[in-house]
Protein backbone atom coordinates (compact mmCIF):
# COMPACT_ATOMS: atom_id res chain seq x y z
CA UNK A 1 0.00 0.00 0.00
CA UNK A 2 1.23 3.47 -0.89
CA UNK A 3 0.84 5.17 2.49
CA UNK A 4 1.72 8.63 1.14
CA UNK A 5 -0.53 8.55 -1.91
CA UNK A 6 -2.43 11.83 -2.09
CA UNK A 7 -6.23 11.82 -1.78
CA UNK A 8 -8.35 14.58 -3.29
CA UNK A 9 -11.98 13.89 -2.48
CA UNK A 10 -13.39 17.18 -1.20
CA UNK A 11 -14.66 20.33 -2.85
CA UNK A 12 -12.49 22.69 -0.83
CA UNK A 13 -9.19 20.98 -1.79
CA UNK A 14 -7.74 22.50 -4.96
CA UNK A 15 -4.07 21.59 -4.40
CA UNK A 16 -1.88 19.18 -2.39
CA UNK A 17 -0.82 21.97 -0.03
CA UNK A 18 -1.07 21.49 3.74
CA UNK A 19 -3.63 24.30 4.12
CA UNK A 20 -5.62 23.47 0.97
CA UNK A 21 -8.68 22.75 3.16
CA UNK A 22 -8.58 25.47 5.84
CA UNK A 23 -12.29 25.29 6.74
CA UNK A 24 -12.45 21.51 6.70
CA UNK A 25 -9.30 21.41 8.84
CA UNK A 26 -10.33 24.12 11.31
CA UNK A 27 -13.84 22.76 11.94
CA UNK A 28 -12.31 19.65 13.47
CA UNK A 29 -11.86 21.82 16.53
CA UNK A 30 -15.56 21.17 17.13
CA UNK A 31 -14.71 17.58 18.08
CA UNK A 32 -12.20 18.77 20.66
CA UNK A 33 -14.70 21.25 22.11
CA UNK A 34 -17.35 18.53 22.30
CA UNK A 35 -14.87 16.14 23.95
CA UNK A 36 -13.89 18.80 26.50
CA UNK A 37 -17.54 19.46 27.38
CA UNK A 38 -18.29 15.77 27.81
CA UNK A 39 -15.09 15.21 29.79
CA UNK A 40 -16.28 17.80 32.27
CA UNK A 41 -19.72 16.18 32.48
CA UNK A 42 -18.54 12.57 32.80
CA UNK A 43 -15.44 12.89 34.96
CA UNK A 44 -15.55 11.68 38.57
CA UNK A 45 -18.74 9.71 37.90
CA UNK A 46 -17.22 6.23 37.71
CA UNK A 47 -18.08 5.83 34.02
CA UNK A 48 -14.96 4.36 32.43
CA UNK A 49 -16.53 3.61 29.07
CA UNK A 50 -17.92 7.14 28.86
CA UNK A 51 -14.39 8.43 29.36
CA UNK A 52 -13.10 6.06 26.67
CA UNK A 53 -15.73 7.50 24.33
CA UNK A 54 -14.61 11.04 25.24
CA UNK A 55 -11.01 10.12 24.40
CA UNK A 56 -12.09 8.60 21.08
CA UNK A 57 -14.12 11.73 20.31
CA UNK A 58 -10.97 13.82 20.71
CA UNK A 59 -9.04 11.33 18.57
CA UNK A 60 -11.66 11.67 15.83
CA UNK A 61 -11.00 15.40 15.71
CA UNK A 62 -7.22 14.91 15.60
CA UNK A 63 -7.41 12.18 12.95
CA UNK A 64 -9.77 14.18 10.76
CA UNK A 65 -7.53 17.24 11.08
CA UNK A 66 -4.56 15.18 9.90
CA UNK A 67 -6.55 13.90 6.95
CA UNK A 68 -7.74 17.33 5.83
CA UNK A 69 -4.23 18.75 6.02
CA UNK A 70 -1.98 15.90 4.85
CA UNK A 71 -4.64 14.22 2.65
CA UNK A 72 -2.71 10.97 2.30
CA UNK A 73 -3.60 7.32 2.80
CA UNK A 74 -2.05 7.07 6.27
CA UNK A 75 -4.01 10.16 7.35
CA UNK A 76 -7.22 8.66 5.96
CA UNK A 77 -6.71 5.71 8.32
CA UNK A 78 -6.09 8.12 11.19
CA UNK A 79 -9.44 9.65 10.24
CA UNK A 80 -11.63 6.55 9.98
CA UNK A 81 -10.18 4.20 12.63
CA UNK A 82 -11.20 6.35 15.65
CA UNK A 83 -14.71 6.64 14.17
CA UNK A 84 -15.01 2.87 13.90
CA UNK A 85 -13.64 2.42 17.42
CA UNK A 86 -16.17 4.95 18.78
CA UNK A 87 -19.03 3.02 17.15
CA UNK A 88 -17.82 -0.32 18.49
CA UNK A 89 -17.21 0.92 22.04
CA UNK A 90 -20.61 2.63 22.11
CA UNK A 91 -22.38 -0.55 21.02
CA UNK A 92 -20.50 -2.54 23.67
CA UNK A 93 -21.35 0.05 26.34
CA UNK A 94 -25.06 0.03 25.54
CA UNK A 95 -25.16 -3.76 25.29
CA UNK A 96 -23.44 -4.21 28.65
CA UNK A 97 -24.73 -1.30 30.70
CA UNK A 98 -28.23 -0.72 29.27
CA UNK A 99 -29.24 -4.16 28.04
CA UNK A 100 -27.38 -5.69 31.02
CA UNK A 101 -25.67 -8.30 28.86
CA UNK A 102 -22.64 -10.16 30.10
CA UNK A 103 -19.35 -8.72 28.86
CA UNK A 104 -18.89 -11.67 26.52
CA UNK A 105 -22.35 -11.31 24.99
CA UNK A 106 -21.95 -7.55 24.76
CA UNK A 107 -18.66 -8.07 22.92
CA UNK A 108 -20.25 -10.55 20.52
CA UNK A 109 -23.08 -8.11 19.82
CA UNK A 110 -20.51 -5.37 19.22
CA UNK A 111 -18.64 -7.49 16.66
CA UNK A 112 -21.88 -8.13 14.78
CA UNK A 113 -21.70 -4.51 13.67
CA UNK A 114 -18.99 -5.44 11.16
CA UNK A 115 -21.04 -7.92 9.08
CA UNK A 116 -24.12 -5.72 9.54
CA UNK A 117 -22.30 -2.72 8.05
CA UNK A 118 -20.80 -4.85 5.28
CA UNK A 119 -24.26 -6.14 4.34
CA UNK A 120 -26.17 -2.86 4.50
CA UNK A 121 -23.68 -0.34 3.09
CA UNK A 122 -24.02 -1.72 -0.49
CA UNK A 123 -27.77 -1.27 -0.22
CA UNK A 124 -27.33 2.38 0.72
CA UNK A 125 -25.01 2.80 -2.26
CA UNK A 126 -28.11 2.29 -4.40
CA UNK A 127 -29.56 5.54 -3.02
CA UNK A 128 -29.00 8.25 -5.66
CA UNK A 129 -26.58 10.96 -4.59
CA UNK A 130 -25.34 9.21 -1.45
CA UNK A 131 -22.05 8.10 -3.03
CA UNK A 132 -19.19 7.41 -0.64
CA UNK A 133 -21.31 8.55 2.29
CA UNK A 134 -23.23 5.26 1.99
CA UNK A 135 -20.54 3.69 4.19
CA UNK A 136 -21.83 5.74 7.13
CA UNK A 137 -25.55 5.26 6.50
CA UNK A 138 -25.84 1.93 8.40
CA UNK A 139 -24.99 3.78 11.63
CA UNK A 140 -28.11 5.97 12.01
CA UNK A 141 -30.23 2.99 10.98
CA UNK A 142 -28.69 0.90 13.76
CA UNK A 143 -29.21 3.72 16.27
CA UNK A 144 -32.89 3.89 15.29
CA UNK A 145 -33.18 0.10 15.68
CA UNK A 146 -31.69 0.33 19.17
CA UNK A 147 -34.01 3.24 20.02
CA UNK A 148 -37.05 1.23 18.95
CA UNK A 149 -36.01 -1.85 20.92
CA UNK A 150 -35.19 0.21 24.03
CA UNK A 151 -38.33 2.37 23.99
CA UNK A 152 -40.02 0.40 26.78
CA UNK A 153 -36.93 -0.16 28.91
CA UNK A 154 -35.84 3.51 28.85
CA UNK A 155 -38.04 5.94 26.88
CA UNK A 156 -35.67 8.85 27.54
CA UNK A 157 -32.75 6.89 26.15
CA UNK A 158 -34.77 5.92 23.10
CA UNK A 159 -35.74 9.54 22.50
CA UNK A 160 -32.13 10.67 22.90
CA UNK A 161 -30.93 8.02 20.46
CA UNK A 162 -33.56 9.04 17.93
CA UNK A 163 -32.42 12.66 18.13
CA UNK A 164 -28.82 11.52 17.66
CA UNK A 165 -29.78 9.45 14.61
CA UNK A 166 -31.61 12.40 13.04
CA UNK A 167 -28.59 14.69 13.58
CA UNK A 168 -26.37 12.05 11.95
CA UNK A 169 -28.72 11.72 8.98
CA UNK A 170 -28.51 15.48 8.47
CA UNK A 171 -24.73 15.29 8.82
CA UNK A 172 -24.47 12.52 6.21
CA UNK A 173 -26.64 14.61 3.88
CA UNK A 174 -24.18 17.51 4.08
CA UNK A 175 -21.28 15.09 3.48
CA UNK A 176 -22.97 13.69 0.39
CA UNK A 177 -23.72 17.18 -0.98
CA UNK A 178 -20.08 18.34 -0.81
CA UNK A 179 -19.11 17.55 -4.41
CA UNK A 180 -22.52 17.95 -6.11
CA UNK A 181 -22.83 21.59 -4.96
CA UNK A 182 -19.15 22.38 -5.51
CA UNK A 183 -19.77 24.33 -8.72
CA UNK A 184 -22.21 26.66 -7.01
CA UNK A 185 -20.57 26.70 -3.57
CA UNK A 186 -16.75 26.34 -3.88
CA UNK A 187 -16.31 25.95 -0.14
CA UNK A 188 -18.32 22.75 -0.20
CA UNK A 189 -20.43 21.38 2.63
CA UNK A 190 -18.07 18.85 4.22
CA UNK A 191 -17.31 21.19 7.11
CA UNK A 192 -20.93 20.76 8.26
CA UNK A 193 -20.24 17.01 8.54
CA UNK A 194 -17.59 17.88 11.12
CA UNK A 195 -19.72 20.33 13.10
CA UNK A 196 -22.85 18.17 13.17
CA UNK A 197 -20.88 15.01 13.94
CA UNK A 198 -19.15 16.74 16.85
CA UNK A 199 -22.57 17.69 18.22
CA UNK A 200 -24.02 14.26 17.56
CA UNK A 201 -21.17 12.25 19.12
CA UNK A 202 -21.09 14.44 22.21
CA UNK A 203 -24.87 14.10 22.44
CA UNK A 204 -24.66 10.31 22.20
CA UNK A 205 -22.15 10.23 25.07
CA UNK A 206 -24.53 12.39 27.10
CA UNK A 207 -27.44 10.05 26.28
CA UNK A 208 -25.41 7.11 27.58
CA UNK A 209 -24.21 9.04 30.66
CA UNK A 210 -27.75 10.11 31.56
CA UNK A 211 -29.04 6.56 31.14
CA UNK A 212 -26.40 5.28 33.57
CA UNK A 213 -27.41 7.91 36.12
CA UNK A 214 -31.09 7.00 35.78
CA UNK A 215 -30.21 3.32 36.21
CA UNK A 216 -28.21 4.00 39.35
CA UNK A 217 -31.01 6.13 40.78
CA UNK A 218 -33.61 3.44 40.08
CA UNK A 219 -31.37 0.78 41.62
CA UNK A 220 -30.92 2.94 44.70
CA UNK A 221 -34.69 3.29 45.11
CA UNK A 222 -35.23 -0.46 44.77
CA UNK A 223 -32.53 -1.22 47.32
Amino acid sequence: MDWIREIDGYCERLSPDYWAEPINAATNGAFLISAWIMWRRARDQDMPLAMVLVALLAMIGIGSYLFHTHAQVWAALADVVPILLFILVYIFAVNRDIWRMSSGLALAGMLLFLPYAAATAPLFQLVPGLGGSAAYAPVPLLILIYAFLLRSRDPNLAKGMTIGALILILSITFRALDMPVCGQWPLGTHFMWHILNAIMLGWMIEVYRAALIRGRFAKGIRS
